[in-house]
């Protein structure tokens, strides 16, 4: 049958089912005929509901679920034989109630998904398959996992083993914001000279903020941890600052909270540094035009170092001339550190809330950061936040909060986190060895991926390499005036490359980068993380590919 209209309320469809186009209320009446016996009878309504709703006439009949079958729900009434024909003349069709998905769900949106899905949905990952014998080799995904050329490190699998092994297995319940052992260790790894800092703020110095495991928050992976701090941060109608190109989860999170989005520009000529002038006339502009002068539009800026997508790794100065820029509009900095000191290249690493420290905590500093990187264990979603106030105390509502919203999900996995002390405060000289000679070699074998992808993708005609200080990932410019007609943007290079060579990457305009109204250079993003065979067949295929169009 094809779908005819049944009501205000519904299509009828196939098998003879309703399906309503609002929530609709459900009345159900228990009737008294003439003859005292009582029929049952279920008419839907039009309502405005935003939810599904049961509106009794008489003793309300509680039903689980939001399907309801109109046959079923007379069958708690006690009906006699004398009112069969009066139901089988009523509507007993199936009626289906969808209940309407949540504002906050259909606020959220993954910019990644929108753009890459509609284009991997028909491609094939067999060479065979394809005709052409050309595997897929995907650069898109940053997963160090991916290829298992490099386990975890071993400190890690020892101390889950023997936890495994243990009376209890790490199996019961624990706080909310994490165990104990791993809000202490992760303290300490964030605050190594924490016990001097104390001595020395006893001494009177009124411009130290001190920390303490209570600031830590151990979370379902730095995702998880932003997650948390975000919604503390962020209501309806707030601003928060993200970086553009960048890790679009930020964005992500704060529209499905309601929150507005605004991105700063990224500077690839200088290294992919934070433009803070642009920040600088944003801020200005929101705080202009705020309804209420007495709230904060801007939330907070986020900064995210090492960079992904950039692979951009900032020095000291440039993070002191964004923490003076916050201090100026009073404005807190959110700073994903997922990638922590996994830098090459002569670079080195500084966390934002110790530069902070530097600058006299003018600033607070919501710190995000995990073990999957770094530790190559992203599957086990162990991420945490660490706040550290101004010495204003500006934050400390936004932490209480973040403490309360934990109690939601209840903390990341009890046996997972006894890897956090394992790694970041290990207990004697044997493992303290293993792990840093564990992570030199995995720095030094990144380090080495990197150069030489981005050597072979320099010889590719056509493109340009914007060479990356740290993370696992590089921002390649596609010169499009080089190109034939077929490549006129990141989507259609991106589109082609998997059509004709079987390569995936990730188009900056995933990243908020290289729309055709922006004027800028589009780019893609490659992952560099797999064997160096690997890498050599791609760069092949991507040059033969860039040949092929150039003209």
């Amino acid at each position: 049958m094809s779908p005819t209209s049944s009501s205000s309320t519904g299509v009828e469809g196939k098998d003879g089912i309703v399906i309503m186009s609002s929530p609709p209320l459900i009345d159900r009446r228990l009737k008294n005929d003439s003859s005292n016996d009582r029929t049952a009878s279920s008419t839907p309504a039009t309502s405005t509901s935003s939810s599904p709703r049961l509106q009794p006439s008489t003793t309300p009949h509680h039903f689980s679920g939001f399907s309801l079958q109109l046959n079923d729900a007379i069958t708690s009434a006690e009906v006699d034989d004398s009112s069969n024909d009066d139901i089988a003349a009523s509507n007993c069709n199936s009626v289906v109630i969808a209940s309407p998905a949540s504002q906050k769900s259909l606020r959220t949106h993954n910019p990644i998904r929108a753009i890459v899905d509609p284009i991997m949905a028909h491609s094939v990952k067999c060479g065979k398959k394809r005709g052409d014998g050309k595997d897929q080799i995907s650069l898109a995904l940053g997963d160090p996992t991916a290829y298992g050329t490099i386990p975890p490190c071993p400190v890690i699998i020892s101390a889950i083993t023997e936890a495994l092994q243990a009376p209890g297995m790490a199996a019961g319940y624990v706080s909310a914001v994490g165990t104990p052992e791993a809000r202490h260790a992760i303290h300490k790894y964030h605050y190594p000279n924490a016990d001097s800092t104390s001595l020395h703020n006893e001494k009177g110095a009124s411009n130290i903020v001190i920390t303490s495991p209570d600031d830590v928050i151990v979370a379902n992976g730095a995702s998880g941890a932003l997650e948390l701090g975000l919604t503390a941060l962020l209501d309806e109608d707030s601003v928060l600052l993200v970086p553009s190109p960048g890790f679009p989860l930020y964005q992500v999170i704060a529209e499905s909270h309601g929150a507005r989005v605004v991105h700063y520009d990224l500077l690839p000529n200088q290294g992919w540094e934070c433009d803070l002038d642009h920040i600088d006339r944003i801020i200005s502009e929101e705080e202009n035009y705020a309804n209420d002068v007495n709230t904060k539009v801007v939330r907070g800026i986020v900064v995210n170092n090492p960079s992904n997508p950039t692979g951009a790794v900032y020095s000291e100065q440039h993070l002191m001339q964004i923490i003076k820029l916050a201090e100026k509009w009073n404005v807190p900095i959110i700073a994903d550190e997922i990638y922590g000191d996994l830098v090459f290249g002569g670079n080195s690493f500084y966390p934002m809330a110790s530069v902070a420290s530097k600058l006299g905590y003018s600033v607070p500093i919501i710190t995000a950061s995990g073990l999957g990187k770094q530790y190559l264990i992203p599957g086990w979603r162990l991420g945490w936040l660490v706040f550290q106030d101004s010495r204003h105390g500006s934050i400390q509502n936004v932490k209480e909060g973040a403490q309360r919203l934990a109690q939601v999900v209840l903390g990341a996995s009890r046996l997972a986190q006894v890897a956090i002390p394992a790694v970041l405060d290990p207990s004697n000289a044997l493992d303290r060895a293993s792990i840093t000679q564990w992570k030199e070699n995995l720095y030094t074998q990144v380090e080495n991926q990197a150069a030489l992808f981005c050597r072979l993708l320099e010889e590719c005609q056509g493109l340009e390499v914007i060479h990356p200080q740290g993370a696992m990932y590089a921002m390649v410019k596609i010169h499009v005036h080089l190109f034939d007609e077929d490549i006129h943007d990141d989507v259609s290079f991106m589109k082609l490359l998997l059509e004709e060579e079987n390569i995936v990457v990730l188009p900056g305009r995933a990243f908020g980068k290289g729309r055709e109204e922006e004027g800028d250079t589009p780019v893609f993003r490659v992952v560099f993380c797999a064997p160096e065979d690997v890498l050599k067949c791609a760069s092949e295929r991507i040059s033969s590919f860039c040949s092929r169009h150039i003209v």
